[in-house]
């Protein structure tokens, strides 16, 4: 197979995937708000398998951001920080735990900002910090630490990588 043609599919898939967990997050309230918990943040560990994953995160969190409603701000910087959480967590595949924080720090610094600026929140930046890191610390560092342990049992299989 072309890998230049199993980065894109795998890219798009990675990107469908994290609209369809974020659209059943906000379907059951938790994908937006001071405390997010996107299914789809999980999702952020994947760059430890495949670089592709780091444009297929970034895309599903802009298209889910623009089908969610997200006003412009939100949908810019929340997906430049879901961007740079990718990068960093490729940077770190290496590591045993340390792969799961890129995504958490990136959000818990942007996102209290996008909803200070963006939404006109009053709550303490600091609280929105807490808050905000909450979220990806459940989303990231246990689901996305558990989907990982789950996926390397298959990953050369799924993503046909060395």
């Amino acid at each position: 197979m072309n890998k230049n043609v199993l980065k894109i599919t795998q890219a798009a898939m990675i990107a469908a995937l994290y609209v369809v967990l974020t659209w059943l997050a906000n379907a059951l309230g938790m994908a937006n708000g001071a405390i997010q918990v996107r299914f789809s943040e999980a999702l952020c560990i994947l760059p430890v398998f495949t670089p592709a994953a780091i444009p297929g995160l970034f895309v599903g969190c802009l298209v889910s951001n623009i089908l969610n409603g997200c006003v412009i701000w939100d949908i810019v910087f929340g997906s430049i920080a879901t961007l740079i959480g990718a990068i960093g967590t490729y940077k770190l595949k290496k590591t045993k735990f340390i792969y799961t924080l890129p995504p958490v720090i990136a959000n818990m610094i942007v996102v209290p900002l996008v909803l200070r600026y963006a939404y006109g929140s009053d709550d303490l930046y600091w609280f929105m910090v807490v808050t905000v890191a909450i979220g990806e610390i459940i989303s990231v560092c246990v689901l996305g630490f558990i989907l990982k342990t789950l996926l390397d049992k298959h990953k050369k299989a799924i993503f046909m990588e060395d």
